[in-house]
């Protein structure tokens, strides 16, 4: 008599306990997949991962104390037979392809994770990589070569002044104004100066073109 297969063992980083209790409530209901630890920063993330070594990793970006995307390659020399599955609101196909480079082996953005999460923990299970339908036609689009003008804004980044060049890195990792003059203990308006003013400077009208600039030019400081 074969023995029964063991539950994969999932873990679960994001830093809102409401949304750690959703996905635990969706997963409760399935006796092969089991929660085994939540975290709510990159630093208890790989804390956690090292101690559990989980079969998966359900992970957020957007933690408060160090980018996702900067935690990856860790995660992986911490535990290299957990799978990553990025669990975000960031919906830049540029975050996407990061995320791939730097060993995911899936990416939901979060307002599909009621629908899509069984499909995609399944598709991992198979030894997939699976990519919500909405983002692959973006993550194609940024795949095609980089255009001339994409070239002269890498230049100018070395003509921002350092709290320019430190404010729109933390802008393309997605913190607010408020979040940004807490770190750097400057005021939100200050903030929005050195914001507009190195937008300006690197020709970029965006947020969404900011971020694709940034994770090309490696301003993520994304570990391999």
């Amino acid at each position: 008599m074969s023995r029964p297969r063991q539950p994969l063992r999932i873990l679960i980083a994001d830093d809102h306990a409401i949304l750690r209790a959703g996905l635990r409530a969706l997963l409760n209901p399935y006796p092969h997949y089991q929660v085994v630890g939540e975290a709510e920063t990159a630093r208890q993330t790989l804390e956690q991962v090292q101690k559990l070594q989980p079969d998966i990793l359900l992970l957020d970006l957007n933690l408060p104390d160090v980018h996702g995307l900067e935690i990856l390659g860790q995660i992986r020399h911490l535990s290299p037979k957990t799978r990553i599955l990025v669990l975000t609101m960031y919906t830049d196909p540029a975050y996407l392809q990061q995320a791939l480079k730097a060993g995911a082996v899936g990416y939901i953005p979060k307002h599909a994770a009621d629908t899509e999460l069984l499909t995609a923990l399944q598709a991992v299970v198979r030894g997939e990589v699976y990519i919500h339908s909405s983002m692959t036609r973006g993550l194609l689009e940024n795949l095609l070569p980089q255009q001339p003008d994409a070239e002269s804004s890498q230049d100018a980044w070395e003509q921002l002044s350092p709290r320019e060049q430190e404010v729109l890195r933390l802008v393309a990792m997605g913190y607010t104004s408020g979040e940004i003059a807490r770190r750097l203990h400057l005021s939100p308006k200050t903030v929005d100066t050195y914001r507009s003013r190195g937008m300006e400077k690197l020709g970029l009208r965006t947020r969404a073109a900011l971020v694709r600039f940034a994770l090309r030019k490696g301003l993520l400081r994304l570990e391999e």
